[in-house]
């Protein structure tokens, strides 16, 4: 059985990790372990602290390392290879494939090939708008304004799309939407209710990564 660890930013991604991600591996023979980033209180961190999490565990035995962490916070401060550059790359898909590539790269050539570069785009909880009508399984008419939802699935073609603006990103919507929204307590659950297919099916660049995650 091959040794998965996916570093994750915070619990949230943690808990999708563990809750959604697991088993489906497991059945690729694939044991994942989902590590939070070290020196974090649960957010993103500069690359080359990240970095070196990534090669202490890319140097224990035969293990394969992934990231799973927003693009929305990362700053130009935490100088992610590449970063500046992808700036110039309109086509937002096209940029996070150059953002991976540069990071691959920066990873010594001996561990580089155990090494899958990951970027959620924009953010985690952007999966959730993947069938926003879970939200009404789990949520009262007085606890959820679903058309707040329904607006932002319908500005963009795919929820990994939806704006990554301070007031319009994903998490930033579903706060709005629904009273006392606690995205630890709610998103892996939603997650796990939605399905690993349907959210595979309407994000791209995630099914991208799980599909290079089932062949490591």
């Amino acid at each position: 059985m091959k040794r998965l660890i996916i570093i994750c930013e915070g619990p949230t991604e943690q808990a999708f990790c563990n809750d959604v991600l697991h088993s489906h591996l497991l059945t690729k023979d694939i044991a994942l372990e989902a590590p939070t980033i070290k020196h974090s209180n649960g957010g993103i961190v500069a690359w080359d602290t990240l970095k070196k999490q990534i090669v202490r565990h890319l140097n224990e035995g035969n293990s394969i390392v992934s990231l799973f962490v927003d693009y929305y916070r990362i700053r130009d401060s935490y100088h992610f290879p590449g970063w500046m550059e992808s700036k110039c790359i309109n086509n937002i898909y096209d940029r996070m494939h150059f953002l991976f590539e540069q990071m691959s790269l920066d990873i010594d050539e001996n561990l580089r090939s155990r090494f899958i570069p990951y970027i959620q785009l924009h953010e985690f909880e952007g999966l959730l708008f993947s069938n926003i009508a879970v939200f009404q399984n789990n949520f009262t008419k007085q606890e959820l304004d679903f058309q707040q939802l329904e607006d932002a699935i319908n500005s963009v073609k795919t929820p990994e799309e939806i704006n990554n603006g301070p007031a319009t990103a994903p998490s930033e919507r579903l706060k709005k939407a629904i009273k006392g929204y606690d995205k630890v307590v709610y998103g892996a659950c939603l997650a796990s209710d939605i399905g690993l297919n349907t959210i595979r099916e309407k994000c791209i660049l995630f099914n991208e990564w799980v599909m290079n995650l089932e062949t490591c």
